[in-house]
């Protein structure tokens, strides 16, 4: 699939009303955006590419961590306790990241950790998005005493710090995964449901909308079928930045025991494991925090590129960048 823009520009030469006009039709040409583009570009986006790649992998280990994980992530062996790293286990295999307190393999525990702290980010945002994406349509459409009340809840919600209520919602209903989702999600969707509306109060005044007015279209079919639509480009991109904060947030959560809650793995709980003996154990804390660290980067260069993407100025900036063939989109149409 190609998407392009053709501009033409014409000019009408004709002196007064009685001559005839004299039409100069000027072709500025057919600017292409093909996949084989952006990926040549991608592939010399050496940074992206990274967060790209490493982003794929974690999400393929996560979801085929029950099966591939080199130990079992609960088998506990108090005589493996705090094997460093590269330490030969007795069934013969090779604790690869070491041994944490209990003596469990702590590469397994990490891969069923990312199970756990990755969906918690995809789901916290799914909830949270789709409530807050559309609370902001039905402000933004049509404002008036409901865009008066939501928007007065989201002042509300922005006036509390994120952390102090997820504790505080946490210690009352208990932790655990499902609530741990809500939580986040309860804590969020105030930033979807700005930008839903902003966006929508622009669009709504748009010809295409009166269009669509004009010929009978129902509120539902105009914010299904024209405004959501052109919210989904800010919206993809503020959620791959949500997910980076949900893990991370869940990682505090879980590192203060309001979390997910132990035998279970995540990565801010391995974090926490860690933290009495990181002098003698350094490998606990500082392979848990990495994957952590890592996670949240490439997302957020993943946000990035993105963004870049979506906004037509930035894209072709990007497009010339890192393209050795595109540096002028025009000259090869001409």
């Amino acid at each position: 699939m190609r998407i392009s823009i053709r501009a033409s520009a014409t000019i009408d030469m004709g002196t007064n009303m009685s001559e005839p006009a004299t039409k100069v039709t000027i072709a500025t040409g057919k600017v292409g955006l093909s996949p084989g583009m952006l990926v040549r570009g991608l592939l010399r986006d050496k940074v992206t590419l990274f967060a790209c790649l490493f982003l794929t992998i974690l999400a393929t280990v996560a979801v085929c961590a029950p099966w591939i994980t080199p130990h079992d992530p609960m088998d506990q062996n108090l005589f493996m306790r705090h094997k460093p790293p590269m330490t030969s286990a007795d069934s013969g295999l090779v604790h690869i990241l070491g041994t944490d307190a209990l003596g469990r393999d702590l590469l397994s525990r990490l891969m069923m950790g990312a199970q756990v702290s990755l969906s918690i980010g995809l789901l916290g945002v799914l909830v949270s998005g789709t409530f807050g994406v559309t609370l902001g349509l039905i402000a933004g459409y049509y404002r008036g005493w409901i865009d008066d009340i939501i928007m007065r809840a989201v002042d509300v919600m922005l006036g509390f710090p994120t952390l102090l209520v997820a504790l505080f919602v946490l210690f009352v209903i208990g932790g655990g995964y499902v609530n741990l989702v809500l939580v986040l999600a309860l804590t969020r969707w105030m930033i979807y449901a700005r930008v839903a509306r902003g966006m929508t109060m622009s669009l709504r005044e748009e010809p295409f909308i009166e269009g669509a007015r004009v010929i009978g279209a129902s509120d539902f079919r105009i914010i299904t079928r024209h405004l959501w639509p052109n919210l989904l480009s800010p919206v993809l991109v503020l959620a791959t930045l949500e997910v980076a904060r949900l893990i991370l947030a869940e990682s505090a959560l879980s590192f203060l025991g309001f979390g997910i809650q132990p035998p279970s793995s995540s990565w801010g709980l391995e974090v926490a494991g860690g933290r009495s003996y990181i002098t003698t154990a350094w490998w606990i804390v500082t392979f848990s925090g990495a994957i952590i660290f890592l996670t949240a980067l490439s997302l957020n260069l993943l946000a990035t590129w993105l963004r870049a993407l979506a906004d037509p100025v930035q894209r072709w900036r990007w497009l010339s960048k890192h393209t050795a063939s595109q540096t002028n989109p025009l000259k090869e149409r001409q």
